[in-house]
């Protein structure tokens, strides 16, 4: 634990108060100079690190770049994380506001803590404090972006037409979590996404219910006819051809997910639930990380307020998402829900269907250098050695980065799935960001230390 004993601990949580007290929100416009802000505190901190780096001007907020070559012949890293954060509100429901700040508990709670300005500062950090020492050990680029909370519309260009500046061996990412307390995670598999937006049109107007019920199609049933649709009685997805391509888990994988300290009834109340819910067969953990689903994220359709209102709705509207798992094309499929809902529409409405954005999923093997690595530092950093787990959520840049770049990438958590990340009274373990930054420096010594043998 040496290093994490060497750290300048108060100064490193005085910068990353700083850093948070930036409310650089990318959804909201009036808060876009407040991201330019972020990205020159980033761009001064890399520089701190005797990192080259420099503002990327994009039709959004822009992309900080930076690089620092030591020497050609030794592995090199890129770091990628993101400056932006999710709107706070409601803000009546933070304890302290949530750009000021705030240790309470051992925790450090500000919007942005752990997702990701918190998670991502521990690699600038940690070149910060090589930097000052005997020097960086190896290359080192960072791409910290400025709209991942609103989709990153801007990066994949960006990642493409910079194909061989961004050239590495292997990428890092810290916007995952630990398994649990006191259980460091190296996540070596997301799921992927598919996401549309289902409109139905019916009569030109609302119409009075006792006059036209019953000779019109009702966009609110045909909606709910609609959704109710892609499940079976099991909870099957029902999209022609949505399990064909299916990855399997292996035994040992099921055997590592089983040997997790996992409590189904203490997961189940967490959440405020009595009982669970999910495709047959599978315990929590694969259903959750390694098993594809079907959910309706939002349903709007008729009247809403208090009282009755006798009407049928003129219009309905559905938002559906996909997790995806290895071995599904989020586009293939993306047609087939479209046609699936198309075939069930009933005569006389109109149905318009968005498709938003997709990622497919991701899975690296965990016997890699890269891996054996990363075991290793997060050891060094932590004080134990960590599990393999895989994701529930999507990350697309992981994806992007693998088809660019062709190079894997090490997912990192150093916050917990408990964090509050886009709620009320976010926040990130103080001791677990001073790991975190011990843990980055140890990667960098151990990858160097690799290509010196």
């Amino acid at each position: 634990m040496a290093i994490l004993d060497d750290l300048p601990r108060n100064e490193h949580l005085d910068t990353l108060k700083e850093f948070l007290r930036i409310p650089s929100v990318s959804a909201q416009s009036e808060h876009a100079d407040d991201c330019r802000d972020a990205a020159q505190w980033v761009q001064t901190q890399l520089e701190q690190a005797g990192v080259e780096a420099e503002l990327v001007e994009t039709a959004g907020h822009p992309i900080v770049y930076g690089e620092a070559i030591v020497d050609a012949s030794l592995p090199t890293v890129l770091v990628y994380g993101h400056y932006d954060v999710q709107p706070p509100e409601p803000l009546d429901l933070w304890t302290t506001p949530a750009f000021e700040p705030t240790v309470r508990d051992g925790c450090l709670y500000a919007r942005g803590a752990t997702d990701d300005k918190g998670q991502m500062l521990t690699h600038v950090l940690a070149a910060q404090v090589l930097a000052a020492g005997e020097g960086l050990p190896i290359n080192l680029k960072y791409v910290i972006e400025g709209e991942e909370e609103v989709g990153s519309n801007n990066l994949g260009p960006f990642l493409r037409e910079n194909r061989e500046r961004l050239a590495c061996d292997v990428a890092v990412i810290s916007d995952t979590s630990q398994y649990g307390p006191g259980v460091p995670a190296i996540t070596y598999g997301l799921r992927g996404i598919l996401a549309c937006e289902v409109r139905l049109f019916g009569p030109k107007r609302d119409l009075h219910s006792g006059v036209y019920g019953g000779s019109v199609a009702n966009p609110a049933n045909a909606i709910c006819q609609l959704v109710g649709a892609l499940h079976d009685a099991d909870g099957r997805v029902q999209i022609p051809g949505f399990y064909d391509d299916v990855v399997p888990l292996t035994d040992e994988e099921r055997e590592q997910f089983a040997a997790l300290p996992f409590s189904d009834a203490d997961y189940l109340a967490e959440i405020g639930l009595t009982a669970g819910h999910g495709e047959p067969g599978f315990s929590i953990n694969e259903q959750r990380w390694a098993r594809p689903t079907c959910d309706v994220n939002g349903l709007l359709a008729g009247y809403t307020g208090e009282g009755p209102k006798t009407i049928v709705p003129s219009q309905a509207m559905a938002k559906i998402t996909c997790r995806l798992v290895p071995g599904q094309q989020w586009d293939t499929l993306t047609d087939s829900l479209e046609a699936f809902l198309r075939e069930r529409l009933p005569p006389g409405l109109r149905m318009e269907f968005d498709r938003e954005h997709g990622a497919n999923a991701i899975r690296f093997e965990t016997g890699s250098r890269w891996m054996k690595a990363a075991e290793d530092a997060i050891e060094a950093g932590f004080g134990t050695r960590p599990v393999f787990i895989r994701e529930g959520g999507s990350i697309p840049v992981v994806a992007t980065l693998q088809e660019v770049l062709g190079v894997e990438t090490l997912l990192l958590g150093w916050g917990q799935n408990t964090d509050a990340l886009h709620a009320p009274d976010e926040h990130f373990s103080v001791d677990d960001f001073h790991r975190g930054t011990a843990a980055s420096i140890a990667l960098m010594q151990r990858l160097a230390a690799d290509a010196a043998a």
